[in-house]
């Protein structure tokens, strides 16, 4: 991947429309004015995102349109927001939200079920990614330039062909890790024995525990943590907003998000609203899912698996 980033120079991205940027502050803008032109993507506006939702009205064609947020704009961030989705969703640009672990609720809230590609507290790399992603969910074209001579040519169409090979990769791995189709919604409803919450508490801290020892990286499961935490809220009666369930996944948030959307299509999670707070989303355990957990902990008994 190094080594093909140093070729990337020779991309060219004039022919695409421009890409239209929001942001919640000045540093916001400047680090998404980082990313953008790094690709080698024209800019259309640099806007505060209380004035990109009339922009956009207004805009001819875009690429992308990306938001850079590091604080809460309130009512115009949340209807740049559901434009952002109808918009992504219907094709007519590629969306991607930059945001901090502190907004993840009211910005999941309106776009983690969407297409828009949203990344938290994100290095360069997987900005960059999340770019080419969006670009490559709306089938934009990589285009490269010409060359002088047939052995340049040969070389620039050699990666343009590996350019447009990752850019399909990472629009695949973007929609969350493929879960196999099992039979949880097979299970009958029976009678288990009682579950207690430290029960479940106890497995969890278990789990943590190894990271004294060594790298938390070595035993990433971010499906099964946030099982464990949600039936852990369940026998506790306790609701689980987004941000607390990326937090117990025990991996950047991004890749939580993405594990969540995931398990939320495979039916294994529910996202519902909150009644009081339009800008917050709890998520709960399916019922299927639900007994298939306390299924298994009534087979383990007392074997401590972690």
């Amino acid at each position: 991947m190094d080594a093909l980033s140093s070729d990337t120079a020779d991309i060219d991205y004039s022919d695409l429309p421009p890409v239209l940027l929001a942001a919640s502050s000045g540093e916001a803008m400047s680090r998404a004015e980082k990313t953008v032109s790094a690709m080698g993507l024209r800019i259309a506006a640099r806007l505060p995102v209380e004035e990109a939702l009339s922009r956009i009205e207004m805009q001819p064609s875009a690429a992308a349109i990306w938001v850079e947020l590091d604080r809460d704009c309130g009512e115009p961030l949340d209807g740049l927001l559901r434009r952002l989705k109808a918009d992504v969703s219907s094709g007519s640009y590629g969306g991607i939200v930059s945001t901090t672990l502190a907004l993840i609720d009211p910005v999941s809230a309106r776009i983690v079920d969407s297409e828009v590609e949203l990344i938290v507290d994100a290095g360069e790399v997987e900005r960059t990614a999340a770019l080419a992603t969006a670009l490559a969910k709306q089938r934009m074209p990589v285009r490269i330039s010409e060359a002088a001579s047939d052995r340049s040519a040969e070389r620039l169409r050699q990666l343009s062909e590996e350019v447009s090979r990752i850019a399909s990769t990472l629009a695949r791995l973007s929609a969350g890790p493929a879960i196999p189709r099992h039979h949880v919604d097979q299970i009958p409803t029976i009678d288990f024995p009682p579950l207690s919450a430290d029960t479940v508490r106890n497995l969890i801290r278990a789990r943590r525990l190894r990271a004294r020892y060594f790298s938390e990286e070595l035993f990433a499961d971010p499906a099964w943590d946030m099982l464990l935490d949600l039936l852990q809220a369940e026998i506790a009666q306790l609701r689980v907003p987004v941000s607390s369930l990326c937090i117990a996944a025990a991996v950047p948030a991004t890749t939580a998000l993405r594990w969540l959307k995931t398990l939320v299509s495979e039916g294994l999670f529910i996202r519902r609203a909150d009644p009081h707070d339009g800008r917050r989303v709890f998520v709960e355990l399916a019922p299927a899912a639900s007994r298939a957990l306390r299924r298994y902990f009534a087979e383990i008994g007392a074997l401590a698996v972690i």
